[in-house]
């Protein structure tokens, strides 16, 4: 059966129909529009509930939320005999260790099931008096004295794909941080199943209030320099609000910590991960899952929900830049020699070798197939290898001005030699100082050379990082081989 929707929804709905139950009767018998009161859910109460009048005229209060919440409010349990009974705090910490802990270190997210019911009469141990001065708006009042019916355990499997992924992340220089609203040993059971941090790591795992402690002063102030003492080590942030997560995201691009400023991308799907995302560099919303306000907000949607995606965003993202960069080094290397065997030859002959149209058929053929090579190139894993580009790293690194000044020198001396040289060597009319200058095959073999050594150039060009075969995935690129092909 396909899940569509909240995998929280979708899990206690699984559940039902795992019972032998189906929750269209329950839908029949209380349809949405006939609820009483709705305590949406808020991620700072981390808790739903809906109140629903039934026929005999009490009226019952369903509640549904983080266990430990559910739990504080709960004054009663029902046993498996399906009376009630009083749950005092002792039973409650006994029921954390012996159920929510252990279903936490698996991976479990715990969510507890409640219910209270008001009569209007002869209220029973678990039952409140209905009265009619009752504020059903006073939601601490009505959502209280519960009586504790479940804790179910929901698994958010991680896709086998993940693992791979951030290990490709932490590899390519990016730090994964994970920011959630789960029990903190489900949050370290989850990272670690992940490999955002291993047993043996000394990363921090805060929970929202201990994160909150230790960034503000002792009169509740944010302060810079405490978050700057912790993000560094920061991995995993459980049982935190849409603020906490706003605030390390602020925070992190805000640090004088390091000399260039962090590139901070954040995902989200919930409409309070809203001022999270725009408040990132890149903001990537789930696109299945995903509120319109959080799409709204963002600057890239996954269309998948997987977090793979965002590798490959990654891996595309670094390919545009090493495409600029490539054309870079090609470009510059055919302006340089063409613009100095032109002076020079110009100076020296009182004419150019290399004449107008020529230099415009250079231009507009092979420049342009050339940048559309290069351009075209398939990223691959090789991208991720190496760590992010600084914000305010030029385009033309050092190896690159190398390879374009060693690639020039070459060039010219060739030119240079085929100018002066070349017709004694040859053997042919230089065709200089011609009364009325015709196409020579002294200057047709020095614009010959020109272009077979700028085609071939093309290929060291692909090149920028010092990569010594510089054949390697030549066959990958087809365009690269058939403009090439065109061009000789």
């Amino acid at each position: 059966m396909d899940q569509i929707g909240n995998k929280t929804e979708c899990g206690l709905l699984g559940m039902v129909l795992n019972m032998g139950k189906h929750y269209d009767s329950v839908r029949v018998k209380f349809p949405e529009d006939s609820f009483f009161k709705v305590f949406t859910f808020n991620s700072k109460r981390k808790c739903m509930s809906t109140i629903v009048k039934l026929d005999d005229g009490r009226y019952r209060v369903f509640t549904k939320g983080a266990s430990e919440v559910i739990l504080r409010k709960c004054d009663y349990i029902m046993t498996g005999e399906g009376s009630a009974k009083p749950f005092n705090i002792a039973d409650q910490e006994q029921l954390v260790a012996s159920v929510i802990e252990p279903m936490a270190l698996e991976g479990l997210r715990t969510i507890s099931l409640a219910y209270k019911d008001y009569v209007l009469s002869d209220p029973a141990l678990n039952e409140a008096l209905y009265r009619d001065d009752i504020d059903w708006e006073d939601e601490d009042f009505v959502v209280s004295r519960l009586t504790s019916i479940a804790i179910c355990g929901i698994e958010d499997p991680v896709r086998p794909e993940v693992p791979d992924s951030i290990k490709k992340c932490q590899g390519a220089g990016i730090t994964v941080r994970m920011v959630t609203g789960d029990n903190i040993n489900t949050a370290r059971s989850i990272a670690t199943k992940c490999g955002i941090i291993t047993p043996d790591s000394n990363f921090l795992v805060l929970e929202g209030k201990d994160f909150n402690k230790r960034i503000r002063d002792e009169n509740d102030v944010f302060q810079q320099d405490l978050l700057d003492e912790i993000w560094p080590k920061l991995r995993v942030l459980a049982r935190s609000s849409p603020t906490d997560k706003y605030t390390l995201v602020k925070g992190i691009i805000e640090s004088k910590l390091r000399s260039n400023r962090e590139v901070v991308a954040v995902t989200g799907d919930g409409t309070n991960d809203g001022p999270a995302l725009k408040m990132a560099d890149v903001g990537f919303a789930m696109g299945i899952a995903g509120t319109d306000v959080a799409k709204e907000a963002s600057d890239i949607i996954l269309t998948d929900d997987n977090f793979t995606s965002i590798v490959k965003a990654v891996m595309w993202g670094r390919n545009v830049y090493d495409s600029i960069s490539k054309f870079l080094q090609f470009q510059l290397t055919v302006n340089v020699v063409a613009i100095i065997v032109a002076f020079i030859g110009a100076a020296s002959i009182k004419e150019s070798p290399l004449q107008a149209i020529q230099m415009l058929w250079v231009n507009l053929i092979m420049d342009t197939l050339a940048s559309l090579a290069l351009a075209t190139e398939v990223p691959t894993d090789e991208l991720l290898e190496r760590n992010p580009y600084g914000r305010t790293k030029p385009l033309i690194s050092r190896r690159m001005m190398t390879n374009i000044l060693g690639q020039a020198v070459y060039q010219i001396t060739v030119l240079f030699v085929l100018l002066f040289a070349g017709p004694a060597w040859l053997d042919i009319d230089s065709g200089i100082n011609l009364v009325c200058p015709m196409p020579t095959v002294h200057f047709t073999m020095i614009f010959n050379t020109f272009v077979l050594m700028t085609l071939f150039n093309e290929v060291n060009s692909r090149k920028i990082h010092g990569q010594r075969n510089i054949l390697d995935g030549c066959i990958r690129t087809t365009f690269s081989s058939e403009s090439g092909l065109a061009l000789l």
